[in-house]
């Protein structure tokens, strides 16, 4: 008998982007959209919290906090920063990077897409150019024939569907456009860019490739046919689309579960989701928190056959007791997933430090660690880093409200 909620060789730890956290990516589609003043960004991301620089420093901290894996992410715009020029600096620069990881013990999980574009791929189109599948699989394929042994799991993009919906629908990522065909359109090429990544990891490396996926909880806004029909359309195209696109052997070795919120989808709101009702806990994101819908969208991936892993979950809050309130309940609906036949290998939260969220600039706080970007890009582990850190030492979901010895 055993008193663990999760096995001795379930995986804990956190995940960052690179844009998010390296700093100075001026290279990038994303960095121009924050200074165009057009645009939704709220500022720039500029140092961001300079991991660039402080990344042995940042793996050891995490290290010390009990995670055995840790997802990143490589800059495109960096490795090529021209067509077809590949920097050595910078393949140089994240092998050092990946070595650092393994000294350390970490699992990696090496994200090659996480929403960011070199600059020159966005010219001629981003994901519409006629060759865009074709420019990503050869990015993938120089990334992992210079660095594949140091990568465990390749994950080749994040978030296809919140590419397509944040930059093509809603137009509050890059490119900033609000089109109904275009964001239908982007989604499949994302899914074929996908499986061609899958092929050149294959090719290339050991690494053991797979797509994270953001599965929100989808519910009709109200109980009537029309909106239930809706939901089922926008449920198809959000999660359907991804899920039921991962053929047998094509389409990977595993899949990253990234969830966040319970959405309410409404055919009369412009932007496809209605706010959360009154009386609903939401974050600072205004994302409505529902641990329960963890446990389904689970569910709904492990009907793809593969191996899960929850590469992405947590919670915008200054409210650190928030979080751990966060924790214990999506945790428990991990447990309650696993229980239910589900092979979750693991947990990755998002986020390991408080950083640039995008157009929201550094105002949500999803960091376990907290950066004072005024004093040194200064790092303190808030008290949820402790209590992540005694349940990823003892496979025991209650350990969040114990105290260290």
């Amino acid at each position: 008998m055993t008193d663990r909620d999760f096995p001795p060789d379930f995986l804990w730890g956190a995940a960052t982007a690179a844009h998010q956290v390296e700093g100075d990516n001026t290279n990038s589609d994303w960095w121009a959209f924050e200074h165009d003043p057009r645009t939704a960004a709220r500022e720039s991301s500029g140092d961001a919290i300079d991991h660039l620089h402080r990344y042995r420093d940042d793996f050891a901290l995490l290290a010390e906090l009990g995670h055995t894996a840790h997802r990143l992410s490589l800059e495109w715009a960096r490795i090529e920063p021209a067509e077809g020029e590949f920097s050595r600096a910078a393949i140089a620069h994240y092998r050092e990077v990946l070595t650092a990881l393994r000294e350390q013990g970490l699992v990696a999980f090496v994200t090659l897409h996480h929403f960011t574009l070199p600059a020159w791929f966005a010219a001629r189109g981003g994901w519409l150019a006629p060759d865009a599948v074709v420019l990503f699989e050869r990015y993938v394929r120089h990334v992992m024939t210079e660095l594949g042994e140091l990568v465990d799991f390749a994950c080749t993009i994040n978030e296809p569907q919140m590419v397509a919906l944040h930059g093509y629908l809603e137009g509050y990522h890059p490119p900033g456009v609000t089109n109904p065909i275009l964001w239908r359109r982007v989604g499949r090429v994302l899914l074929a860019a996908h499986h061609r990544a899958v092929v050149a990891v294959r090719e290339t490396s050991t690494a053991r490739p797979g797509l994270v996926v953001q599965l929100p909880y989808l519910v009709p806004a109200r109980d009537d046919e029309v909106t239930r029909a809706y939901r089922d359309e926008i449920r198809a195209e959000i999660v359907d689309l991804y899920l039921d696109g991962l053929a047998p052997g094509t389409g990977g070795d595993w899949l990253g579960v990234q969830y966040y919120r319970k959405n309410w989808v409404d055919p009369a709101s412009p932007t496809i989701f209605a706010a959360a009702p009154a009386g609903e806990q939401t974050t600072q994101m205004g994302w409505a928190v529902y641990p329960e819908g963890l446990t389904r969208m689970l569910q709904r991936a492990a009907q793809t056959g593969l191996p899960l892993y929850v590469t992405e979950n947590g919670i915008a809050t200054e409210d650190d007791a928030e979080r751990i309130g966060y924790l214990r309940g999506h945790l428990h609906a991990v447990a309650d997933a696993r229980a239910a036949g589900v092979d979750v290998r693991g947990y990755l939260h998002w986020s390991a430090f408080d950083n640039f969220e995008w157009s929201e600039g550094y105002g949500p706080k999803f960091g376990l660690i907290a950066v004072d970007r005024d004093d040194d890009f200064r790092r303190t582990p808030k008290p949820s880093a402790y209590a992540f850190a005694r349940v990823a030492a003892s496979g025991r979901i209650r350990a969040l409200d114990e105290e260290d010895a």
